[in-house]
């Protein structure tokens, strides 16, 4: 699926990120994947995203639209003829714009399931709830900007985070028809995270229901604000050879 350049803003992105056994995930993604892991841990999360001015390349500014967005994701990598690669599949997006509900999958990539954004952001604490029309999905995130990251982090400092995620930019997201995956690579003007301070959270999807007691734990969060970005589509992977094609759907 081709799409023109989109280009935006990153009004705020969180980046909710858990540790987790890496044989639990590798049970979860398309088998062309592996978990990328650090320090002896996957890592996989929720992508929360208000972007604002999306628009064609080249369009005003002004005629771009916002919404408000969350993709649960997890750290993968991947070999092909081309070589090895890096980035993240997306089991599940979720968006409050029809735009991205009516469109994505079909115009451009990434289907979306359809919910309700609830938030308070007031420059340093924000809070959010996000909650699907269909009920099968429910997000709670309460936190404010901090000045580290927890001390029990797989990541040492915020050097090491902020390159962990900074070449997870390529995602793959499941599709209805799981014989592929689609394919979509965000490129920032300026790379710039910051530690979040999560004073509470809650995942339908980091639960028991999909992860064995004890394989999953929160590691930590991280903040971006007012990035210049923009959207290009990636080739399509096909899932025809995958051994566990059917983890390869919206949970």
């Amino acid at each position: 699926m081709k799409i023109p350049e989109l280009e935006g803003l990153i009004r705020r992105r969180i980046l909710v990120n858990y540790r987790v056994d890496p044989q639990v995930v590798q049970k979860l993604i398309p088998a062309l994947f592996e978990p990328k892991v650090h320090n002896g841990f996957a890592v996989a999360g929720i992508c929360l995203i208000r972007l604002e001015q999306v628009r064609p390349k080249a369009m005003p500014a002004f005629m771009g639209l916002a919404s408000e967005n969350a993709a649960h994701r997890v750290a993968v990598t991947w070999s092909d003829d081309d070589g090895a690669h890096e980035g993240v599949y997306i089991p599940r997006r979720d968006s409050n714009s029809c735009i991205n509900q009516l469109l994505g999958g079909r115009v451009f990539p990434g289907e979306h399931n359809q919910a309700t954004f609830v938030v308070t952001d007031d420059g340093d604490s924000v809070a959010l709830d996000a909650h699907a029309t269909d009920k099968s999905m429910s997000i709670c995130v309460r936190g404010k900007h901090a000045d580290c990251l927890p001390q029990e982090s797989i990541f040492k400092d915020m050097d090491e985070a902020s390159n962990f995620f900074k070449f997870g930019s390529l995602g793959y997201s499941a599709t209805a028809h799981k014989n592929h995956l689609d394919g979509l690579t965000l490129e920032t003007k300026n790379w710039k995270v910051l530690p979040f301070a999560v004073e509470s959270v809650s995942s339908t999807y980091f639960s028991d229901e999909h992860f064995p007691p004890g394989s999953f734990e929160f590691d930590c969060a991280l903040i971006m604000r007012d990035i210049e970005h923009s959207w290009k589509s990636a080739p399509e992977l096909s899932t025809a050879a995958c051994g566990n094609c059917d983890s390869a759907q919206p949970l």
